[in-house]
C-alpha cells in the first residue's frame, strides 16, 4: 500500500466555552467541541486522533451514546449553534456525520440520547428556542416524535432513561419536583442502580441535590410510625394497556461544598463485574470556584461526603464549566471557561496529581513561526495569549507528542502577528500600536532541554512575572534582584523543573517570557510581522486606511532602533517576507499589489542596513483584481509566489532566465499560468526542499479551510494551467473547519522530535493555523508526490 502523501502529526486545539461541550466514552477517547468541529482525543496516547467537521457553527454540546451492556460506544451525537443535531456513527474505524436532525430555530445547548434496539435511537435536544424535541431514528431516517415547549424559558440541559416499559416510548412530564433549587439549574444527568434511578442536579444556588425513583408498591399497608420517619416522596403513574404503575421520587441528599455556581456533574459510569453490571455511587461535582469534588456514601452510614477535591489554584481565568470521569474512575477531567482542559489521575497510592492533557487555542489562531531549528512552534491568537508547542520525548515511546510548554505571552489585547529573532527571542504584534520584544527565560530554556532533549544558553534571567496592573511581563534575575524579592516569591515563578509538559496552571503563571523591549512608531494596530534570515531587521506594518498609514517600518534587533519607514501602499500590508538570502523584502497589500524592497549598502559610518524600492506592481497593471492576502519565496531566492481573494495563485520572477530576484535583466512579471483554486486563498508557502524531479512544492490555504499541494516546474512558455500539478490536499478531516490564516514549512528536512527521522529527507513538515482556534502539524511525504 503507498503511503500518503499528508498525515496528520498533531492537533492543538481548545475545547469551547459552554457546559455540555465534553464527554469520555467507554472506549477511552474524550470528545469535546472546539470551534465548528468534535475533536476526539486519547488521553493514553496523548494525541488528537480525529477532528469530525460537519457543522457551520459552534459546537455547544457532544454525548457519547451509552450502552447497556457496558461496551465501547459506537455512536456519538453532537448539537451545534447551527441549530442542528449530528448522530455520528463508526465505519471502518472512523465516525461519520450518519444522520442530521433539523427544526429547531435557534442554537443547540444540550443533548443526549437513549438505545432502543440495535438501530433504533431516541435522542433528545434542548435548544433557546425553548424547546426539547424528541427524535426517533431508525435505519438511517429520523421522525421528530414530540416538541416540548416551555414558553420564555430556557433549557440549560436534558437527560434521558428508561424507566419502564422498554419495548415503547414514554415521555413523563410531572409537576416540579419538591425541595428542588433556589437558582438556575444548570445540569442534570440520571444513573441506574439495583433497578432505582438516580437523578443528580446542579445549580446556580452552588449545591447540589441527589434524588432516587424507585417503583413504589401498590395495595401495600404501612403503620404510623414508619411513615413518619419516610422521606417525603412525590408520587406519579404510568399507564400502559391497562396496566398502571406507581412511581416515586424522594430527594437523597444535598450536598453543598463548593462556593461558586456548579456548572457540570457527572456519575461514575458503570461496568461489568462476574457478568454483573455495577454502578458506583460515586458523583463528579465541576464549579466557578476552580474546583472538581468527588462525592460518594460512606461504607458505615451511608451520609454523602466529599472524598477527593481538586482544582487549580491562582491565574486570572474563571473556574470549570463541565466534567467527566473515565470509564475505569482512575482519571477526572474539567474544562474550563477559557478552554483549557484539566486532568487529574490518580496513582496507586490513592493519590490524585495533575496529568498531562492536549491544550490549544479558544479563538482564531492568527499567525505562527517555527524558530530556526525547527525544533518548537510559536503561535498567536485572538485568545490574546503567545503559545509555545515542542515534541515530548518520553522514555519507551517510539513516537514523540507534541504539547503547549510555554505560553510567553499572556495580553490584554487580541494578538494579530509575530517574527522569531534568533531561537529563544520574537516580536509580537496586537490589536495596540505597540511592538513587543520577548526573549526567553533561563528556566525554560533548562525545561526545553529536558523536554525536547536540546541543549541550553547561557546569559539569560531566571523567569518573569506579570505585575498586578500591566501588560509587560517583568525579568527575574539571579543576583542583586533576587535580594529585593522572597526567597518564596523567585521559587514561585521561576524555580519550577520539568521532565514532562506543565499543567494548565502552571502554565498561566510560571511560563511567561520576560518582555524586553517595546517598539513605538505606528498610528494604528498592528497586522503583519517580518525578520529576516540574519535576525538583523524586523519589518513591521499596523491596519492602515490611507496612505500615509501603510508604511512599512524597520527595526533593528540589535539597538531596537527604528531604520526607516518604506512608503508605497495605500491600503493595510497584509503579509511581508524577507527573501532566503535577507537582500530583499517582499510585501503584499490590501490595495491588491506588491512591493519589492531592496537592501543597499549602508552608509559609510553606519552598520545599519538600508532599504529602496526595487519594483512594485500598480492597480492598473496588476493581475490580482482582489486583496492579495500571502507571499513566500522559493529557497534559492529566484521566485516568489502571491495568493489573493481572487482565488488566483501566481509566481513570479525574472522569466525563463531562471536569475535569482533582484539580479536578472529582464523585468520581474508572472513566471507561471494563472492557477485558480477555486477558492479565496488565504495562505501559500514555498517548500524550501524541492521534489524528487526538481520541482517546487507549494501549498495553498483556502478559505473553506482546505489545504492543496501543488507541484510547479517553470516553462518558458505556460498556458492554461500547464506549469501545475495538484500532488496532494487535505481531506475532510485533517482540514481546517473555517479559512487557514498562515502555513509555514519546517526549514529542516524530516520529522521534529523522532529519533532516526529527523534527518530523513524523504519527509518534510507543514504547520497551519486556522480560524477555527486549531494549529495543525502536517507530516508530507516527498517521495509519494
Amino acid at each position: 500500500m503507498a503511503a500518503p502523501v499528508v498525515e496528520t502529526c498533531h492537533v492543538a486545539c481548545g475545547a469551547n466555552g459552554t457546559p455540555h461541550v465534553l464527554s469520555w466514552s467507554r472506549r477511552g477517547l474524550v470528545a469535546f467541541g472546539t470551534c465548528h468541529s468534535v475533536a476526539l482525543y486519547d488521553p493514553q496516547k496523548r494525541n488528537t486522533v480525529a477532528l469530525l467537521n460537519r457543522h457551520s457553527a459552534r459546537v455547544n454540546a457532544v454525548q457519547w451514546v451509552r450502552r447497556q451492556d457496558c461496551g465501547p460506544e459506537s455512536k456519538l451525537i453532537s448539537g451545534s449553534s447551527d441549530h442542528s443535531v449530528i448522530i455520528w456513527e463508526e465505519l471502518n474505524g472512523t465516525f461519520v456525520p450518519s444522520i442530521q436532525c433539523a427544526g429547531h430555530t435557534g442554537p443547540v445547548c444540550a443533548v443526549d440520547a437513549v438505545l432502543l434496539g440495535r438501530s433504533k435511537l431516541l435522542v433528545a435536544s434542548a435548544a433557546s428556542d425553548s424547546t426539547v424535541k424528541l427524535w426517533l431514528t431508525n435505519e438511517g431516517k429520523v421522525e421528530c416524535l414530540q416538541t416540548l415547549t416551555f414558553g420564555s424559558g430556557f433549557m440549560m440541559d436534558v437527560s434521558l432513561t428508561l424507566i419502564a416499559f422498554p419495548r415503547h416510548i414514554i415521555c413523563l412530564h410531572w409537576p416540579p419536583l419538591p425541595f428542588c433549587h433556589e437558582d438556575w439549574i444548570r445540569g442534570v444527568e440520571w444513573t441506574t442502580r439495583d433497578g432505582e434511578l438516580w437523578l443528580a442536579s446542579c445549580a446556580q444556588d452552588c449545591l447540589i441535590r441527589v434524588w432516587r425513583l424507585f417503583a413504589k408498591l401498590q395495595g401495600g399497608r404501612e403503620d404510623k410510625a414508619e411513615a413518619a420517619l419516610r422521606l417525603k416522596e412525590d408520587v406519579f403513574e404510568v399507564t400502559e394497556n391497562g396496566t398502571t404503575s406507581l412511581y416515586a421520587m424522594t430527594l437523597e441528599t444535598v450536598l453543598a461544598g463548593h462556593e461558586n455556581w456548579v456548572y457540570g456533574i457527572h456519575w461514575q459510569p458503570s461496568y461489568i463485574k462476574d457478568e454483573t453490571v455495577h454502578q458506583p455511587l460515586s458523583l463528579l461535582s465541576a464549579s466557578m470556584d476552580k474546583t472538581m469534588i468527588l462525592w460518594g456514601p460512606e461504607d458505615a452510614s451511608g451520609v454523602w461526603v466529599e472524598q477527593v477535591r481538586v482544582g487549580e489554584v491562582g491565574g486570572n481565568t474563571l473556574g470549570f464549566y463541565g466534567c467527566q470521569m473515565s470509564p475505569d474512575g482512575h482519571m477526572i477531567l474539567a474544562h474550563a471557561f477559557h478552554g483549557a482542559l484539566h486532568l487529574w489521575h490518580r496513582d496507586p497510592n490513592q493519590e490524585w496529581s495533575p496529568a498531562v492533557i492536549v491544550s490549544g487555542h479558544f479563538d482564531a489562531v492568527q499567525d505562527l513561526s517555527w524558530d530556526p531549528e525547527g525544533d518548537y512552534i510559536v503561535t498567536v491568537g485572538l485568545d490574546q495569549t503567545t503559545r509555545l508547542f515542542t515534541p515530548w520525548r518520553r522514555k519507551g515511546w517510539a513516537q514523540p507528542t507534541w504539547h503547549e510548554i510555554s505560553r510567553p505571552q499572556i495580553h490584554g489585547y487580541d494578538m494579530q502577528c509575530l517574527a522569531m529573532v534568533g531561537r529563544f527571542q520574537f516580536v509580537s504584534g496586537a490589536d495596540e500600536k505597540v511592538l513587543r520584544v520577548f526573549r526567553a527565560p533561563r528556566n525554560f530554556v533548562e525545561n526545553f532541554a529536558n523536554i525536547a532533549g536540546r541543549p541550553l544558553e547561557d546569559d539569560m534571567p531566571e523567569g518573569a512575572s506579570t505585575p498586578a496592573l500591566g501588560l509587560s511581563n517583568k525579568a527575574v534575575f539571579q543576583g542583586q534582584h533576587l535580594l529585593q524579592r522572597s526567597c518564596l516569591f523567585l521559587h514561585f515563578v521561576c524555580g519550577f523543573t520539568w521532565t514532562e509538559p506543565p499543567p494548565e496552571d502552571h502554565l498561566l503563571q510560571n511560563t511567561l517570557w520576560p518582555e524586553i523591549q517595546k517598539l513605538y512608531g505606528h498610528g494604528f494596530e498592528m497586522f503583519c510581522l517580518a525578520s529576516d534570515s540574519t535576525r538583523t531587521v524586523v519589518a513591521s506594518a499596523c491596519k492602515a486606511s490611507k496612505a500615509e498609514h501603510a508604511s512599512i517600518l524597520l527595526w533593528s534587533s540589535s539597538s531596537w532602533k527604528q531604520l526607516q519607514s518604506l512608503p508605497c501602499h495605500s491600503l493595510t500590508v497584509t503579509q511581508m517576507s524577507f527573501s532566503p538570502d535577507a537582500r530583499l523584502l517582499l510585501a503584499v497589500s490590501r490595495d491588491r499589489t506588491w512591493s519589492l524592497w531592496k537592501r543597499e549598502d549602508p552608509p559609510s559610518g553606519s552598520s545599519d542596513p538600508l532599504f529602496s524600492l526595487y519594483t512594485h506592481t500598480k492597480k492598473e497593471t496588476a493581475v490580482h483584481a482582489r486583496i492579495i492576502w500571502s507571499c513566500d519565496w522559493s529557497a534559492d531566492n529566484k521566485y516568489f509566489v502571491t495568493s489573493s481573494r481572487d482565488k488566483k495563485v501566481i509566481v513570479w520572477g525574472h522569466g525563463a532566465s531562471g536569475d535569482p530576484v533582484g539580479e536578472g535583466a529582464v523585468a520581474i512579471g508572472p513566471c507561471s499560468s494563472v492557477l485558480d483554486v477555486g477558492d479565496s486563498a488565504t495562505a501559500v508557502a514555498f517548500c524550501p526542499f524541492p521534489c524528487a524531479d526538481h520541482s517546487y512544492l507549494l501549498a495553498v490555504g483556502l478559505e473553506g479551510g482546505r489545504i492543496l499541494l501543488y507541484k510547479w516546474r517553470p516553462m518558458a512558455e505556460p498556458s492554461a494551467a500547464s506549469d501545475w500539478t495538484r500532488c496532494g490536499q487535505t481531506d475532510d478531516s485533517q482540514s481546517h473547519s473555517l479559512a487557514v490564516k498562515r502555513l509555514r514549512w519546517r526549514s529542516r528536512p524530516g520529522l521534529a522530535g523522532q529519533q532516526g527521522a529527523e534527518l530523513d529527507h524523504s519527509w518534510v513538515q507543514l504547520a497551519s493555523a486556522g480560524v477555527d482556534h486549531a494549529l495543525k502539524i502536517f507530516n508530507v511525504h516527498l517521495q509519494a508526490l
